[in-house]
């Protein structure tokens, strides 16, 4: 059934239309019917505690080279794109930030941002000639403001990259065990991309399995 009320507008689009769209013995899913995408309503979310307990637990570092070849997704087809000496922000860096060493390493200057290990507002004030975000918009409460945020943090000509796991049309949701992390709360498609790449007035350049990449044009 559609619904209309206040709690279910999209987090993203800020759409009024959403449904049902999958239920287990946790949480309820529903889906916005404007930009597609898959969301979990707020009473379900953690606590912020809860939710840094279970981010605690992540063991990923620069000295991980399993991590590294994981990053290595988003990694690669990103630095073959940016100019030398580039300053970058890599958002959601998490409690061991490694993606930023990656790209240190190769002579560019990095920020980074993670509301619970790096929470320095100051970065916004700043603009980019890129800005990555991997296995973090999965978690965004506000994905609309976040997102818009740094998008306006880019440069012209600055690009945006997401590294999440896509929902696959294809396969049923009940048997996807990424929604079963209670900290993953927003599930894109591509069409969920390609909606805010219009938002953004570019094109989603989906560059590898469950990567895509923004580029800013003015």
């Amino acid at each position: 059934m559609i619904s209309t009320s206040q709690h279910q507008i999209c987090p993203l689009c800020n759409g009024v239309y959403t449904s049902d769209f999958f239920q287990n013995s946790d949480r309820n899913f529903l889906r916005c019917q404007t930009c597609l995408l898959v969301f979990v309503p707020p009473k379900h979310f953690l606590s912020a505690e809860s939710e840094k307990e279970r981010y605690d637990q992540h063991q990923n570092s620069p000295d991980d080279p399993r991590y590294r070849r994981f990053l290595n997704r988003i990694f690669q087809p990103l630095k073959g794109r940016l100019k030398p000496a580039s300053f970058g922000l890599d958002f959601g860096s998490g409690p061991g930030p490694t993606l930023s060493v990656m790209f240190q390493e190769e002579g560019h200057s990095m920020a980074i941002y993670d509301l619970f290990y790096a929470d320095n507002p100051m970065v916004f004030e700043w603009e980019y000639d890129f800005i990555t975000t991997t296995e973090t918009i999965e978690h965004l409460r506000d994905p609309k403001e976040d997102l818009d945020r740094l998008w306006g943090c880019l440069k012209p000509g600055g690009l945006l990259g997401v590294m999440t796991s896509f929902i696959e049309e294809s396969k049923p949701f009940a048997d996807w065990r990424y929604k079963n992390d209670l900290t993953h709360i927003c599930f894109y498609t591509k069409s969920t991309f390609s909606w805010l790449a219009t938002h953004w007035r570019t094109t989603a350049d989906f560059v590898d399995d469950n990567v895509v990449f923004f580029l800013k044009t003015s």
